[in-house]
C-alpha cells in the first residue's frame, strides 16, 4: 500500500516516510542509507557538523519547513532513479570531495585503480608532465595532482560545461595552480606538447549495451561520456595513435577499459607500436586498466 507522509515531520518520521517511498524505487536495498544520506546533506547546509549519530539522537526533533520540503523533493528524485550524487551535488573519489552535476560522469571506485597505477609509475620521476584526456569532473587530474606535488597536468574535455565543473573541483581541492584546463577533442588542445603520462577514462560502453545499463546511468549520466560506437572501441581507435605521438620516449599511456575489452585494446596498443603492454585488475579480478610504454 502507498505510504503517506507522517503527520508530524520529525527527523524520525521523515526518514521512515522516505524509506517507505524508496523501497518502491529501483534501489530498494539502499532505501534507508539513501534517505539518511540525503537528509544529512539537507541539514548540513545550516549545520555542517551533523552526522548519522546526530540524526539518531535527535530523531524526535522537527526541521524547518524549508528543509522538510527540500528533503521530500529529493526523495521523489531518488525514487525516480536519479543518482544520489547528482541530487546532493557531491561525490567522493580517492578520498577527495568533488562537485558533480549531469554534465559529467559520477567518479567511480574502479577508476581509482587507474590513478593508483599512474602514481606507481610516476613516483620515480622528479617531475611529471601529465595529460588527462576527457577529464569530466576533473577527478583523475585532481587526484593525481593531490598525490604528486611536482606534477603539472593538462586536463582536456570537449565539453565546456565539464570544464567549468573540473576547474571548480581543482580549486575546491587546492590544486588549481598545477592543473591547466583546455576545451577540445581528445589531445587536440595540447598539440605540440609532449608528456610523461597520458591518462584517460574515455567513453567505452558499446551502443548495443545501452538498454542493459541501470536507470541511474542510462537516464541521467551524459551519453557522450559513456558510449563509443557499436563495440565501445571508437575512442580508443583515435586516442591510442594520438597518444603515441604525444609521449616522450620511454613514457606511458594509461587507460581505463571496459569489461571484456582487454584483448581488443591490447591489439590496438600493439598496432600503434606501444610496448610493455599490461593490464591491472579491479577488486573483482576484472581487467580495468591498460598500461603501455612508448619505446
Amino acid at each position: 500500500m502507498p505510504h503517506g507522509p507522517s503527520e508530524i515531520a520529525t527527523i524520525r518520521n521523515l526518514l521512515a516516510d522516505a524509506e517507505a517511498s524508496l523501497v518502491e524505487g529501483p534501489h530498494a536495498e539502499r532505501a534507508r542509507r539513501d534517505a539518511e544520506t540525503m537528509l544529512l546533506h539537507v541539514i548540513r547546509d545550516s549545520a555542517p557538523d551533523v552526522n548519522l549519530a546526530w540524526l539518531i539522537a535527535h530523531g524526535y526533533e522537527t526541521l524547518p519547513a524549508r528543509d522538510t520540503a527540500a528533503f521530500r523533493a529529493w526523495v521523489k528524485r531518488r525514487r525516480a532513479g536519479e543518482p544520489i550524487q547528482y541530487i546532493t551535488g557531491e561525490a567522493e573519489f580517492y578520498g577527495l570531495s568533488f562537485r558533480v552535476n549531469r554534465a559529467v560522469l559520477i567518479p567511480r571506485p574502479e577508476t581509482e585503480h587507474l590513478v593508483e597505477k599512474v602514481i606507481e609509475l610516476a613516483c620515480g620521476l622528479e617531475k611529471q608532465r601529465i595529460a588527462d584526456v576527457g577529464t569530466g569532473s576533473g577527478a583523475i587530474a585532481v587526484a593525481l595532482a593531490s598525490k604528486l606535488p611536482s606534477a603539472r597536468i593538462d586536463a582536456m574535455d570537449i565539453s565546456a560545461a565539464a570544464q567549468v565543473m573540473a576547474r571548480g573541483n581543482a580549486e575546491r581541492n587546492g590544486v588549481a595552480d598545477r592543473v591547466a584546463f583546455h576545451e577540445g577533442d581528445l589531445l587536440a588542445p595540447a598539440a605540440g606538447k609532449l608528456f610523461d603520462f597520458i591518462v584517460s577514462n574515455p567513453p567505452y560502453v558499446p551502443e548495443r549495451d545501452r538498454d542493459s545499463l541501470s536507470v541511474e546511468v542510462r537516464n541521467y549520466e551524459p551519453s557522450e561520456a559513456l558510449f563509443a560506437g557499436p563495440d565501445g572501441l571508437a575512442v580508443y581507435r583515435r586516442l591510442i595513435p594520438a597518444a603515441f605521438n604525444a609521449l616522450f620516449h620511454d613514457r606511458y599511456l594509461a587507460l581505463e577499459i571496459g569489461f571484456g575489452q582487454q584483448e581488443a585494446v591490447g591489439e590496438l596498443l600493439a598496432n600503434a607500436r606501444f610496448e610493455d603492454i599490461g593490464f591491472a585488475n579491479d577488486l573483482r579480478g576484472i581487467a580495468r586498466v591498460a598500461v603501455a610504454r612508448r619505446p
